[in-house]
């Protein structure tokens, strides 16, 4: 073993807590690093790989046949931007029903059809995943995540159009455009069209620059201005497509990022005040080190070698937890993806352990740069004893208040050694920081989670799951029965405010995939539905819809658009913007009078109920349900809708992180404590002499970090409450959602407060094992110290 090991070997094992305290910090930052950079990697892959192998369409626009040809429509593939085209495909919005068939329940669901002569093509190339393409009449294939479960063999009949047409279902594919939710053959849409002839027809293009909203829209308008105006009835860019396929897992990017960059700020603020403090108080080891020899080079380098050791232990800690910790989380990668095997890239373990030493290896290097130019006289000379005068104002000033001596001498310290103050304020505020982004965080998602229930009803009838979505396979009352309910609710005593829910599917031209939408009768304003912008609708024609569905159909408040239920267009005007995860956000709520021309006899499916204050809600359910049993249907207190399992996922994750943050922070605390003890062990010394019990001199070292406690939590807190702000934000635009006040605006004056004090109960906890280890300190033992 070198002369130069043996000096690391020896500085790592005498400076055991500057040891630990680089190894946390370490692990902490890796393992957020290693979350963060798995994730990125694992929501980019997948659909940018199928997307590319498919040749996926940058864009799918939507034409009204009644006002463009075929030839127009394919000469609209020569349009400067347009690197490919297919199409035109004719297209038909219907609404199918799965026969019976042993334990599967029948289905309704409204679709989009394209036909289609193959699945191949120079856009869209659809990849057929079981079974076949369809190659003649009464077949068909869906897409694999269509809104429709039906197995290869069943049958789809579509009540809604003449002569009762049957398809056969013969195959499964998948298009990464997510063009369509099923195809035919293109000589099969004319029995799916009422008419007999396509009501639309489709074209994919592929466009030479796509990589921004903007670029699509330039795509779209030279494709628009192409055929005469009014001729586009919808879009569709593989941006929105990307965002619905990445909004599971997107959650968890600018989360993870924030505790990521706070781990790595953290970890390079540490590791540099460890190193710059173990120089300073090693100043007489460093003039021996020099005198027998050593050069200025090989200095840095053991001190250097002092930081690696102990940083790749924590290293190689943070790898172990961040891909343990990323099980969970790839897990729901899969599940949104369709996809399975994702694990962490190697090459992202391997970019994290480099830039992790790169970091220490710099930040120690810069910060034993100083030891390296110490001359050897001075080094010897100097010692460890501190600048003499240097906090002595403080020192007067604190005697003179009318505080125990003992607590005079704490709170004086801090001035002695200012920039070791600054650097363990620093840690403390980074811990506060986080401790209040994480109750912040928790607190919007509980929030979150209570909004997309919409769970404010003190009494339900007919909800089996969350209180805005009915249980789909569940018989609805008939129109007569609804009414029969109605009366019994507006009859009953106690009866505040009450409101009915009626569901049905609708399609949206240019747009694939069904929407959900919900009609209400009564005013339903006070039902738990939070608004992001605008306002609840107050009459028919109205309507308010998820922002994933704005996004989809390229609309915002204020805009009009269309919604095919049943082959009736039904016109609405978007008037308020509300918070909603069901369906995937392509969700509509309106007024039932709204439906009424496309769906007369559409009956309630649920009814919700507010009671008077002061009712008894349990007495008030067993009354209703006496009235309602002949009808067949049961009253219930309303409930709560279950925990979304990636919420669970968030909070566990931010609850360790939270914690290792704390962890690291306290032991920056307790690095700078440990050698402010060390520097003053004389000064214990004369004061153990002249009576300071050991009660007295905890109580010394433990207010010396009062101050700074104090200082530290009350910055944490405003910068953690800074970034939630705009973490919070982040997390929902990421998912393909906007976020109401009310999610926002969790924190209260006096929860601030607390989490201010929990900067004090860092500095605290940090100081509590050195003033344990001083209290203990012999007098002569101190006194004999140089």
């Amino acid at each position: 073993m070198s002369d130069l090991s043996r000096v690391v070997r020896s500085g790592v094992g005498r400076r055991r807590v500057q040891t630990v305290v680089i190894g946390l910090a370490m692990m902490m930052a890796v393992t957020a690093s290693v979350l963060g950079g798995s994730l990125l990697v694992a929501s980019g892959a997948p659909f940018d790989d199928a997307f590319a192998r498919q040749h996926g369409a940058h864009l799918s626009v939507q034409f009204d046949a009644d006002k463009a040809t075929t030839a127009q429509l394919r000469a609209t593939g020569d349009t400067a931007g347009v690197s490919a085209a297919s199409g035109p495909f004719p297209t038909v919005s219907v609404t199918s029903s799965t026969t019976s068939d042993g334990d599967l329940t029948p289905m309704t669901v409204a679709m989009t059809v394209a036909g289609r002569p193959g699945a191949g093509g120079a856009v869209d190339d659809v990849e057929v995943t079981e079974g076949r393409w369809p190659t003649g009449p009464g077949e068909i294939v869906l897409s694999d995540d269509a809104p429709l479960f039906a197995p290869l063999g069943l049958r789809l009949t579509f009540p809604d159009l003449p002569g009762d047409p049957t398809l056969k279902v013969v195959g499964k594919a998948r298009s990464a455009s997510r063009t369509a939710d099923a195809w035919v053959a293109p000589s099969q849409i004319a029995s799916l069209t009422p008419g007999g002839e396509a009501g639309g027809y489709q074209m994919l293009y592929r466009l030479a620059s796509a990589d921004t909203p903007a670029q699509i829209a330039q795509g779209r308008r030279a494709v628009t201005a192409a055929v005469s105006p009014g001729a586009v009835t919808g879009a569709q860019s593989w941006l929105t497509v990307k965002k619905a396929a990445d909004r599971g897992t997107a959650l968890f990017v600018p989360f993870l990022m924030a505790f990521g960059v706070l781990g790595l700020v953290m970890s390079v603020l540490i590791v540099g005040n460890v190193v710059a403090s173990t120089v300073g108080a090693g100043l007489r080891r460093i003039g021996i080190l020099k005198a027998v020899g050593f050069t200025p080079a090989q200095v840095v380098r053991a001190y250097v070698g002092q930081a690696l050791v102990p940083a790749g232990v924590g290293i190689a800690l943070g790898v172990v937890a961040g891909n343990l910790l990323a099980v969970p989380v790839l897990s729901e990668t899969e599940d949104a993806y369709g996809t399975s095997g994702l694990t962490v890239a190697p090459w992202v373990d391997g970019a994290v352990i480099a830039g992790a030493l790169g970091l220490v290896a710099a930040t120690a290097w810069a910060a034993s740069w100083r030891a390296g130019r110490l001359r050897t006289v001075d080094a010897l000379a100097v010692g460890r004893t501190p600048a003499a005068g240097r906090g002595r104002w403080a020192v007067r000033l604190s005697a003179r208040l009318p505080l125990p001596r003992p607590v005079g001498l704490g709170f004086a310290r801090p001035f002695a050694r200012p920039a070791r103050t600054a650097t363990m304020c620093a840690a403390i505020v980074f811990g506060t920081v986080a401790v209040t982004f994480a109750v912040g965080l928790g607190s919007s998602l509980a929030e979150v989670m209570t909004a997309r229930e919409h769970n404010a009803a003190d009494v339900t009838i007919g909800v089996a799951g969350p209180a805005a979505a009915p249980t789909p396979s569940a018989e609805p009352p008939t129109k007569a029965e609804a009414t029969a309910i109605a009366e019994v609710i507006n009859a009953q005593p106690g009866t505040e405010a009450y409101y009915a829910i009626a569901t049905t599917q609708a399609t949206v031209s240019g747009v694939s995939g069904s929407t959900h939408v919900d009609a209400f009768s009564g005013d339903a304003s006070w039902g738990g539905y939070e608004m992001v912008s605008g306002r609840w609708f107050t009459k028919p024609g109205e309507a308010v819809a998820a922002t994933p569905f704005l996004t989809a159909t390229g609309t915002r408040v204020g805009d009009t658009l269309k919604l095919n239920d049943h082959g009736t267009a039904v016109a609405v005007r978007i008037v308020g913007e509300v918070l909603d995860t069901h369906h995937q956000g392509m969700e509509v709520f309106t007024d039932l009078a709204t439906l009424k021309d496309a769906e007369p006899d559409l009956a309630v499916a649920s009814h919700h109920i507010a009671v008077q204050s002061g009712t008894d809600v349990p007495a008030y359910v067993d009354r209703l349900n006496a009235e309602l049993r002949p009808l067949g249907v049961t009253a219930e207190t309303g409930r709560a809708g279950n925990g979304s399992d990636q919420v669970v996922i968030i909070n566990t994750l931010t609850a360790i992180l939270t914690l290792m943050l704390v962890a690291v922070a306290a032991l920056g605390v307790l690095n700078g404590v440990v050698l402010d003890t060390h520097e003053r062990v004389r000064d214990l010394g004369i004061h153990k002499a002249l009576g300071m019990t050991p009660r007295q001199t905890i109580t010394m070292v433990i207010t010396s970090v009062v101050v700074t406690g104090l200082a530290g939590g009350a910055l944490g807190v405003a910068l953690g409450a800074v970034l939630h702000g705009w973490v919070v934000p982040a997390m929902g635009h990421s998912a393909g959602l906007n976020l109401p006040g009310s999610v926002l605006a969790v924190y209260h004056a006096p929860q601030l407060a607390l989490l201010g004090l929990g900067g004090l109960l860092i500095a605290v906890l940090g100081a509590l094992l050195p003033a344990g280890w001083a209290a203990k300190t012999r007098t002569a033992t101190a006194l004999r110290t140089e």
